[in-house]
């Protein structure tokens, strides 16, 4: 169902006011500066489904065994499953990961994602995201750090508090929230209210037991004033 235009801009300002208020409770944050996209979309597969611990242990592994993916590739998918082992899912994560090697090696001539940074940002999901394991969130998180591209990427924590705060429909897909949030965030403010978001997450508004009275988006959010009008009848 489509957002009329005065919802739209209710939204818009909602946001706005989430991003302030985190930003007042947690600062804003500066990004780290570029990285390799090929090293992001890795280190992105291997966070699927696990601990940020774990994912940048097997990252680590992975780099220290295979100092180039140009010998990651060589060596092949067994290989690359006994590097990661740390990070769950090993045997699936490393077939996509030898798969995406070669893919990037076969299309841009090189294991070089580089040339997305040129691309405009619907193209490089255009050409993304028919591959195996690489979905919205995997390249928005490769957009947004190591290209430094304003695009908000949905994580778990931002997909569950987007949702309790009232931003996307309770019922929205994390893909949904995704495509939703790009016309609600503010020019510039991707990478601040992403990270303040993940902060909020894994701090007070964590999936059970969120510590709704201690929270800077409290007085906006859905899921709280819910909270408190069933207590209100319960008395």
């Amino acid at each position: 169902m489509e957002r009329s235009a005065t919802e739209l801009r209710q939204l818009k300002a909602k946001t706005a006011r989430a991003v302030a208020a985190l930003e007042h409770r947690f600062g804003v944050p500066e990004w780290d500066g570029p990285e390799p996209p090929l090293d992001a979309l890795v280190r992105t597969v291997l966070s699927q489904s696990t601990s940020d611990v774990n994912s940048g242990r097997a990252f680590e592994a992975l780099k220290a065994t295979f100092p180039t993916w140009a010998e990651a590739y060589t060596a092949g998918p067994a290989a690359i499953e006994r590097a990661i082992r740390s990070g769950g899912l090993a045997r699936q994560k490393s077939a996509r990961i030898h798969k995406l090697l070669g893919w990037v090696r076969e299309r841009f001539g090189a294991f070089d994602l580089g040339a997305v940074r040129a691309m405009p940002t619907e193209e490089v999901f255009d050409t993304l995201l028919p591959l195996e394991g690489i979905g919205v969130k995997t390249i928005a998180v490769m957009l947004l750090f190591a290209c430094g591209r304003d695009c908000f990427a949905v994580d778990t924590h931002v997909h569950r508090i987007t949702r309790r705060v009232g931003l996307v429909p309770g019922t929205a897909s994390a893909e949904r929230t995704f495509h939703l949030m790009k016309a609600l965030v503010p020019a510039g403010k991707a990478l601040s209210f992403h990270l303040n978001l993940l902060a909020l997450g894994r701090t007070l508004c964590r999936p059970t037991g969120p510590q709704c009275a201690e929270c800077p988006l409290r007085r906006q959010c859905d899921y709280t004033a819910q909270r408190r009008s069933r207590r209100e009848r319960a008395t």
